[in-house]
C-alpha cells in the first residue's frame, strides 16, 4: 500500500511539473530533438509571455524546460525513498549533463564494474597484450548478459596479474578516477566484488564505451546491453521500449545494507546516457531499489521518444 501512494505522489508530481509547458520547452541548446512530450508552443491560459523562471526549474542544467521538470520530479521522488541516491544524466549530442547532490558519493559498484572489465579485457586483446580465447569471450558475455558473478571472477583471476591488480590499474582511463578498491571477504585484494565509485564515474564509463570504443567493440558491447537477461531488465530498463535501452546493472547486499545500481543508454543513437547509484543505507532492501532506480528512469524518459 505504501508504495502504491508513494507511486501516486509521484505520478502527481510529474504531472503538476509538465503541465503548462509552452514556449518554455523550447530547448535551451541547439540540435535538440524534438519529442512527443512537448506542448504546443503557445503560452498557456492566463501565463503570461515568455517563460517564468518558476517554470524552467534547472536551466544551469542546459536540457530543455520539459527535461529540466523531469529532473525536478525525479529529485523530489529520490527524496523520499530509502538511502540515498545518486543520479547523472548526460545528452551525448549537446553535452548537457544535470547531476544530482549525490552524484558524487562513493557508493558500493556491485556488478556495473563488470562493463569495466569487459571494456579492459577487449582494449588489451585488441593492443596484443592478452589474447581473448573463445570460451573467455562467452564468459564476458555472460557478465553483460546475466551479471554472471562466476564468470567475473574467473577472468579477474586470469587476467588480474600476479598480484591483481592489472584492471584496477586501468580502470581510470575509462573515466572510473574515483573508483577505490575495498577490503572485504575475498581471498585476494583487490577483487572486482569490493570496490566502491560514484554516479559520475559510471557515467564516465558509460561514455567513454559509446564515444572512444572502436566499432567492432561497441557493437558487442551495447548489443549485450540491449539484451540483457530478465534480472537486469530494471533500473534504465524502465525509460520503455521506445526508448531502445541498454544497461548494466548492479545488486548486492553489503555489511552497511542493499546497493542497487544501473548505468546505461536510451534514445536514438544512444544519445542520452543515465547512472543511478542507489544507497540504501540499511533502510530498505532489494525491492525498494529496484523499483526506485526503475521510477527514475521512468520518470524522466517515458513520452521522449
Amino acid at each position: 500500500m505504501i508504495e502504491r501512494v508513494l507511486r501516486a505522489v509521484t505520478v502527481a508530481v510529474v504531472g503538476l511539473l509538465l503541465a503548462g509547458c509552452g514556449a518554455d520547452t523550447v530547448a535551451v541548446s541547439a540540435g535538440e530533438a524534438p519529442h512527443h512530450a512537448v506542448a504546443p508552443s503557445s503560452a498557456p491560459s492566463g501565463s503570461p509571455p515568455g517563460a517564468s523562471p518558476e517554470g524552467c526549474p534547472l536551466p544551469q542544467s542546459g536540457f530543455d524546460c520539459d527535461f529540466q521538470r523531469r529532473f525536478a520530479a525525479a529529485q523530489a521522488y529520490a527524496a523520499g525513498r530509502p538511502g540515498t541516491v545518486g543520479i547523472v544524466v548526460r545528452d551525448r549530442q549537446t553535452g548537457a549533463v544535470w547531476r544530482n547532490d549525490h552524484a558524487g558519493d562513493m557508493t558500493w559498484t556491485a556488478s556495473t564494474i563488470k562493463l569495466a572489465m569487459v571494456v579492459d579485457l577487449l582494449r588489451r586483446d585488441r593492443e596484443r597484450t592478452i589474447r581473448l580465447s573463445a570460451h573467455d569471450r562467452e564468459q564476458m558475455t555472460s557478465m553483460l548478459h546475466r551479471s554472471d558473478d562466476d564468470a567475473a571472477t574467473a577472468l579477474w583471476t586470469k587476467y588480474g596479474g600476479s598480484d591483481h591488480t592489472a584492471f584496477n590499474r586501468s580502470f581510470p582511463r575509462y573515466g572510473m578516477t574515483s573508483l577505490q578498491p575495498q577490503r572485504g571477504y575475498s581471498k585476494v585484494f583487490p577483487y572486482w566484488g569490493f570496490q566502491k565509485c560514484t554516479a559520475d564515474d559510471l557515467d564516465r564509463l558509460i561514455n567513454y564505451v559509446l564515444g572512444e570504443l572502436p566499432a567492432a567493440d561497441r557493437g558487442f558491447v551495447l548489443d549485450q546491453m540491449r539484451q540483457v537477461a530478465p534480472n537486469q531488465q530494471w533500473g534504465v530498463w524502465g525509460a520503455g521500449a521506445a526508448a531502445h535501452p541498454g544497461n548494466k546493472d548492479g545488486w548486492s547486499e553489503e555489511d552497511g545494507g542493499w546497493v542497487m545500481n544501473t548505468v546505461g543508454f536510451v534514445g536514438p543513437g544512444e544519445r542520452y546516457t543515465l547512472a543511478i547509484m542507489n544507497n540504501l543505507a540499511g533502510r530498505g532492501g532489494y525491492d525498494e531499489g529496484r523499483q526506485t532506480d526503475t521510477e527514475i528512469a521512468r520518470v524522466i524518459f517515458e513520452g521522449r521518444f
